[in-house]
């Protein structure tokens, strides 16, 4: 690959290269260190110094290891960088060991192929087309897809095909290609790879528009060095400004943290761990009212740690212009995850909603499965805009694309078809994918959809739970078989006897054995406790307590848990039991079973706090995790109504429950000011239609 790229410079160099030798001659005569007048002689902002080409390279085989060296060191500093980044230096000597280097440089130089930007003419005097910047990134990943494959298994590595990256360069310019004035207008991309998608934007945009080559600029960040390399030399061939490229991670550290763009695309890696950049991102993150989001582009919300794609989204959102008749536009390829990963509340949700709320989301494309090399699974298109046509506010555009496509003659990588879409636009500014002539089974299904549609306010129900309570003496024996490590394992006592609890050293040798044997898997933890004797001897403690207390109490059952567990507490009392309240739930979790006839569980009961609307007396039922659920609730329909019609009839049992004692809730809701609200506690069936009207 590396070669691949000096063999471009080297054929764009070749042309000038006398003058550049004699030049150089001249500067040094002088003393001139500064060599930047050289690219006034090549017509490139860079240049060789060496005596040497590829082609001269092959004049010498005795010495091409040691004369390559030489024609290295002969580049200008700009591409020194991209040779570093290739670590092409690393890998010489293995070549000079394996007797390759004259065999690659004589490849590179065959008459037959044409890896200039320029056309050029083969041994039988043919035209042999240019290799474009694109075509250089399908050169790259083609390499990566049959030599490397098990180097570039991480998710979201996928260079973008050629139809889509015409695709989304279309829907970027072709709704607003009147409003493109005179001036200057800058294109980005967080995650340029090779510089592909930035190249053929600026082509469509100078097409469209009237050809001035200088209206728009080129910026991009890439992580990877490899990729990073070619974008900054095809950048250098075209004379765009190579120091436009930054290099590093765009989370972690911004390559243009004070500029806003009109133009952004990209197609950023998903399914990828953000992990390396979560130190520069937030501090405590994942610890609840500790987590602090340092960097501003985030601070609506962070994505799951395993998946940063909406990271990189954000970062765009976060440089658009607003103060411009045009503003920003966006277009970014994603996975399914970024459309539905993610709960109501969490980052992904919130990174959604701030975007729908501020009516920036314009249009959403499904694409054909197995439109990527390297990867089969369903991808989107978004379009994202800050200043929506008239027509289109309040709503977001749903294109499904996923049969306009045409099958390949041979398979790609997993690459098996090409989108054959073509992109119309309306007067009205409305985006239109039309079927190919030549598919006339195939059609795109598109609809507007009100934005309100695609928010919700989340209900977590629940209904009050009730326990019997029975001390009699199997249930502690249960607990003492079952509860002081792990529920997988019902006969530890009985396989080593109750000696464990006061001489667990002498079993400790066959306790492991048996654990091998028998393939029992536990935690470190777990495996910790259950050989280690205070463990045990605190487990004896607590099996004494609770045999004293079943001998007090006897097979009594007891249906009100409400009067029992203070009962409880007193007898411990009584009997000098030393019992902390989490030995105490174990005990009760052994000797108590849900029942939905028992009286229900109380939590507490609210006294009376006018700040937090609370009328005296207000009862709280502990919940019953098995008859948990959730519902979503459109922002436009009314909460009551959409309960009594979606929840109701299908729960029997709950409209009566709901009249008596109110049905147990979470609910968030967004006041009036902006904030947002939480509550947890028993709903009466007058307080959801209060919810439901707003107050």
């Amino acid at each position: 690959m590396p070669f691949t790229v000096l063999r471009r410079l080297d054929a764009l160099l070749v042309p000038t290269k006398e003058k550049v030798l004699e030049a150089n001659a001249f500067m040094n005569e002088n003393k001139i260190d500064d060599k930047s007048a050289l690219q006034n002689v090549t017509g490139y902002p860079f240049w060789n110094t060496s005596k040497f080409t590829f082609e001269t390279l092959l004049n010498d085989a005795d010495n091409i290891d040691s004369n390559l060296e030489t024609y290295l060191d002969g580049y200008s500093p700009n591409v020194q960088e991209i040779i570093s980044k290739f670590k092409l230096r690393n890998q010489l000597e293995t070549m000079k060991d394996t007797g390759i280097t004259y065999l690659l440089i004589d490849k590179l130089c065959n008459k037959e192929i044409n890896l200039s930007p320029n056309e050029a003419k083969n041994s039988r005097g043919e035209t042999l087309p240019p290799l474009t910047n694109l075509g250089m990134g399908y050169v790259f990943e083609e390499l990566i897809r049959k030599f490397n494959e098990e180097n570039n298994e991480e998710a979201g590595e996928h260079f973008t095909p050629r139809e889509i990256i015409k695709l989304m360069t279309h829907i970027l310019f072709l709704p607003v290609k009147n409003k493109i004035k005179k001036g200057t207008y800058l294109i980005y991309d967080p995650a340029c790879g090779s510089g592909g998608m930035l190249t053929e934007a600026e082509h469509f945009a100078i097409d469209i528009t009237d050809g001035d080559p200088d209206r728009f600029q080129l910026y991009g960040q890439e992580i990877n060095p490899e990729t990073y390399a070619i974008c900054t030399s095809d950048m250098l061939i075209k004379g765009e400004n190579a120091n436009n490229i930054k290099y590093g991670s765009t989370l972690s550290k911004d390559g243009f943290p004070h500029l806003h763009f009109d133009f952004m695309l990209s197609n950023p890696p998903y399914g990828k761990t953000w992990k390396l950049d979560v130190d520069a991102i937030v501090d405590e993150r994942g610890k609840k009212g500790k987590e602090i989001i340092k960097d501003p582009r985030f601070q609506v919300g962070l994505p799951t740690i395993s998946d940063g794609q909406l990271l990189f989204l954000m970062n765009m959102v976060s440089k658009m212009k607003h103060n411009t008749e045009l503003g920003s536009r966006i277009a970014t390829v994603h996975n399914g995850s970024a459309l539905f990963t993610g709960d109501a509340g969490g980052g992904e949700s919130e990174i959604r909603k701030y975007i729908i709320e501020n009516d920036w989301l314009e249009c959403i494309i499904a694409l054909p499965k197995n439109i990527f090399y390297n990867t089969g699974i369903p991808t989107y298109i978004w379009i994202v805009s800050n200043k929506k046509a008239a027509h289109r506010k309040g709503k977001v555009q749903l294109i499904n694309a996923l049969e306009l496509y045409e099958k390949l003659r041979k398979n790609l990588g997993q690459k098996n078809c090409e989108m054959t879409a073509t992109l119309t636009n309306s007067p009205n500014s409305t985006l239109t994918l039309r079927k190919p002539t030549c598919l006339p089974d195939r059609q795109a299904f598109q609809r507007f959809s009100p934005t309100s549609i695609s928010a919700t306010t989340k209900l977590r129900l629940t209904a009050p739970c009730g326990f019997h309570a029975n001390s009699q003496p199997k249930q502690w024996k249960v607990y003492v078989t079952t509860k002081p490590f792990v529920m997988k394992w019902n006969g530890f006592i009985p396989t080593f006897g109750e000696s464990v609890y006061t001489e667990l050293k002498k079993h400790k040798d066959k306790v492991e054995k048996h654990l091998a044997n028998n393939e029992i898997k536990l935690s470190p933890a777990n495996k910790t406790k259950l050989l280690s004797q205070e463990h045990w001897n605190a487990q004896l403690k607590l099996m004494q307590a609770a045999e004293q207390l079943a001998k007090h109490f006897g097979d009594k059952q007891f249906d009100d848990y409400n009067s029992f567990v203070p009962l409880l507490n007193k007898t411990v009392k009584e009997l000098k039991l030393e019992l902390d309240a989490k030995a105490l739930k174990t005990i009760l979790d052994c000797i108590s079973w849900r029942n939905e006839d028992a009286e229900r569980v109380i939590d507490k009961t609210d006294k009376a706090s006018p700040e937090r609307n609370r009328r005296n007396g207000t009862v709280h039922y502990v919940a019953d995790s098995e008859l948990r659920d959730t519902e979503n609730v459109p922002l436009d329909q009314d909460i009551h109504e959409y309960f009594e019609r979606e929840v109701l009839q299908h729960i029997p049992d709950l409209p009566a429950l709901n009249a008596d004692l109110g049905l147990f809730c979470v609910y968030v809701l967004k006041c009036a000011d902006g904030s947002f609200y939480k509550a947890k506690q028993i709903i009466s069936k007058e307080d959801w239609k209060n919810i439901g009207k707003g107050k």
